[in-house]
This record gives C-alpha cells, structure tokens and sequence, in this order.
C-alpha cells in the first residue's frame, strides 16, 4: 500500500528543502504527534470538514492504491465511468492504449490515476530539466484543465505537477521545470520551444499522453508531435486519446505504439440524442439579427456562438456591443490571459455570451451551458459534434441551433451524413428564408461522368430592402474564408 506523506513548510505550502524525506505513514505520524492536536476551535472546525465527500471504494477493484482511491472520495467520485474501467487496468499493466472516447466520459481521470500510481510505485531522483511523464494537448484550455485535474487527484501525495503553454512567460516555465518535475502538461508548440532552449529534456520521460489526437492533427500539430515523440526515451508507455479513429491517427498508432491495447466508449446517451437541435436557413447579412433576438429572448443564459474565423469573432463581439449585449471572445489571437479572464468572467455568470472559434473552445468545460449557435458552420463535420457537446452535460437539457448561409450547404449535407440525421428546419419571422423545395443534395456522382445534380442557387434574399428600412445595421459576416490558426 502507498502510505506516504510529504512534509511540508507551514507557511508557503512548498516542500521544506530540496532534499525533503519522504516518510512513510505511521513514522510520519510518530514524528508529528506532539503538534498534531488543534490548537483552536477553527482547526477543529477544519478537521470535521476535511472528510471524504464520498465512497469511491469502486476504484479499487481497478487496482488503483488505498491512498488514491482517499482521494477520489475526498472530490467526490463514486464509480469509475466506461472508458475508465476499460483503461485504468490496462494502463497499470504497463500497456500503449489507444481510447476513443468523446469529452465528457471521463477519460482524463482514466490516464491520470493509473500514471500517477505508476510514478509513485516506481520512486526515482528527478533529474533536473526533465519530466517523467508528459501529457499533450492541442489547446492551452485543455492543457490547464488536465494540468488542474492532476492537481487535484494527487493533492496529497509527493508529486510535483507543472504545465507549460504558450501565451505564458518561458523563462517561468524554465525555472519552474529546473529541478526536474514528475508530471508535465504542455501544449506541443511551447514544449518545442523548451526543448529548443535546453530547458527541457526528453530522454528521460517514461510516460508519454497523446490527449485529443485528433484535434492536435486538425491543426497541424502532426509534425510536431513526430519531432517530440522521436526525442522521448524509446522505452516508454505511450497512451494516446482521440474521439474519432481517423486514416492519419491509425497510422500515427501503428508507428509510434507497441501493441497497444484499443478501448472505445460512447457517452450512454449520445450527444446529438440529448440535444435538442435545430436548423435556420439564413442570409448572411441576417445571421446577425436572428442572433440578437435568440439572445433577447434567452436573458441570462449562458449561450456558445462558434465563428469559423477570428476576425468574424472580434466582430461579431462589437456588433453585439452596439445592440447593448456584452459577450466576451476567445481565439488564437487572444492572450492566455485574455483568454482565461473571458473563461473565468463566462463561468462566474459576469457575461452571458461567448463567442469561440473551434480550436479555442477545445478546452470549454463549462457546467450550465443552456444554448449553442453554430452562428458559421464547421468546414470539418465532427467539429459540430463536438462545438454542440458543449451543452446538455451531466443530464441537462440543451439547445444547439444552427444557422446556414446559402453557400454552407455542402457543410450542411456533410454534418447531416455524420451525425446520420436531418437537423429540423425552424423559421423567424422576416429572417429566414425557404430553402428546401429550391435545394436537393447532390446526386451521386456516376463513374465517368459529372454529377446530375438539381441543386439551385436558391431564392434571391427578399429580406434586405425590409432590414434597410428597419433602421437596425445588419451584421455583415466576414465571409466563407478558409480559419486563419
């Protein structure tokens, strides 16, 4: 059984000296007894608190320690999810995995536990500018979520835990990672950066995470992650998380893992059963007005507008601004902390309305979102699965709405081929225009010759001379341009 305790300085919370003695349980008790009684009534108070909120007995049928599954009960975890049941053993037994798996399963508690006991099981010195275990994600977001999750997991164990991600001080990170750190979550560009900059070694990390595969290769991080998995210690455990099990992830896990073990789950009930979806065929130039009155009409709900491009998203926060409704935005351009004041302002319900590009609301999880807009549609179809997976988590009830110009509708068919439905079509008076009869979807096209396809190009936009006298400024979109990153 791990029993161990770390001391600690009473007043900074940081390891006493470089050379702390990692005791075990009962000696450690033996040494603290004479000071372990309260000395007032708030430490008393503060002793019947710190209890376990619940049994999370469970996780020990996984083979996860006593001291790991204390601390599952102290944050409240029951019973290990699907995709943790399947992967926590098979990551134990020092297997490669591979798990597909969609946000909300539980799959970061299901590489986290299992790596943080394999770590304490096999204590070593740390050597300076290194990690034994690294975990990669696509987005600073995801990064400091995971990074958290780890912190909370092994609260009070003797690991360190650092995380390093761009738009944040490198010389910090290089300090931080100086002496050597157990578990470090970083974003592959900036871990290239310290690589790069001699602060940080990769010869001596044991433990490799790929967390959402596939995002990291929509964005282009592939090269990348090759250049990095080639520096790490060739005797590793590699474990990589994706949600969908693409042509380029397969061979990524043919070529950089050893027999790894495949675990697939789905949520219970799938995102597209729980949410309550619908369809609007709009003019660019009126997306912006039906926005404005589904925001109107939803006062002090939390709504997720997904833009295809930055600039569409800085723009549509000042067009909002001049209708008299604040939201805040965040992408690639945003500085982290620009970025995480507009998370933390979102979450405490200091603003309603957020509007995100795909790869910056990666790492959204947010309890409470009620609406998602697809205000432009994903060029990739998987990506409106996971844009609307931002609502209607943990048993809630969600809305996604989509709004489709006439020249999205190749993104239409392509989302509707995915998710294996029709998205219901809904109207708003004086906005929305009738679509359907004019436009059918493509005809397969036949081997050695052009598609016979009915397509039309649709009824002219009849609504632009009544916005014109409505005296309101219509939204103008920043247009069908491929996303800048």
């Amino acid at each position: 059984m791990l029993t161990y305790e770390l001391l600690l300085d009473e007043k900074t919370g940081k390891k006493a000296a470089s050379n702390v003695t990692i005791l075990k349980k009962d000696e450690a008790s033996l040494l603290t007894s004479s000071s372990s009684k309260p000395k007032n009534r708030d430490e008393k108070k503060k002793q019947r608190v710190e209890q376990p909120k619940s049994d999370a007995s469970a996780f020990s049928k996984l083979g996860l320690d006593a001291e790991i599954v204390k601390a599952l009960g102290f944050l409240g975890y029951t019973l290990p999810t699907p995709i943790q049941s399947q992967a926590i053993p098979a990551v134990l037994n020092s297997k490669d995995l591979v798990g597909l798996a969609q946000t909300g399963t539980g799959k970061t508690a299901a590489f986290a536990l299992p790596l943080i006991q394999q770590l304490l099981m096999n204590p070593i010195a740390i050597k300076g500018r290194s990690a034994r275990a690294i975990i990669l994600s696509p987005t600073r977001e995801l990064a400091l979520q995971i990074h958290e999750a780890f912190v909370s997991f092994g609260k009070r164990l003797p690991l360190n835990f650092t995380h390093a991600i761009g738009g944040a001080p490198i010389r910090k990170q290089m300090r931080d990672l100086s002496k050597g750190v157990d578990i470090l979550v970083a974003t592959p560009g900036r871990l290239e950066d310290l690589v790069d900059q001699k602060g940080l070694r990769l010869d001596e990390t044991k433990f490799l995470v790929l967390d959402e595969a596939d995002q990291m290769l929509d964005i282009g991080f592939l090269p990348a992650v090759k250049r990095i998995i080639s520096k790490v210690n060739k005797d590793r455990q590699t474990l990589l998380f994706s949600a969908t099990m693409s042509k380029e992830i397969k061979k990524l896990t043919e070529t950089y893992l050893t027999d790894p073990v495949q675990v697939s789950v789905t949520p219970e009930n799938s995102t597209v059963d729980k949410i309550e979806q619908s369809l609007m065929h709009l003019s660019k130039q009126n997306k912006g007005l039906a926005l404005q009155r589904i925001i109107s009409a939803n006062p002090k709900k939390r709504v997720i507008v997904f833009s295809r491009t930055k600039h569409g998203s800085d723009k549509l926060v000042k067009w909002l601004g001049t209708q008299n409704i604040g939201a805040d935005a965040i992408h690639g351009n945003k500085s982290q902390g620009q970025r995480q004041r507009a998370l933390d302002d979102f979450k405490k319900g200091k603003t309603y309305i957020l509007i995100a590009t795909d790869i910056a609301a990666r790492g959204i999880d947010i309890p409470g979102i009620e609406i998602v807009i697809n205000f432009d549609l994903p060029n990739v179809p998987e990506s409106y699965v996971h844009r609307i997976g931002r609502t209607a988590r943990a048993g809630a009830d969600g809305k996604a709405i989509a709004f489709c110009a006439p020249d999205e509708h190749k993104q239409l068919w392509d989302i509707e081929k995915v998710i294996k439905m029709d998205i219901p079509v809904v109207e708003m008076e004086g906005l929305t225009q009738n679509l359907i009869p004019n436009f059918e979807k493509p005809a397969p096209r036949r081997r050695g010759g052009a598609a016979n396809s009915k397509r039309g190009s649709g009824p002219r936009d009849n609504n632009s001379r009544n916005n014109s006298k409505s005296g309101k400024k219509p939204f103008r979109g920043g247009g069908n341009k491929s996303p800048r990153r």
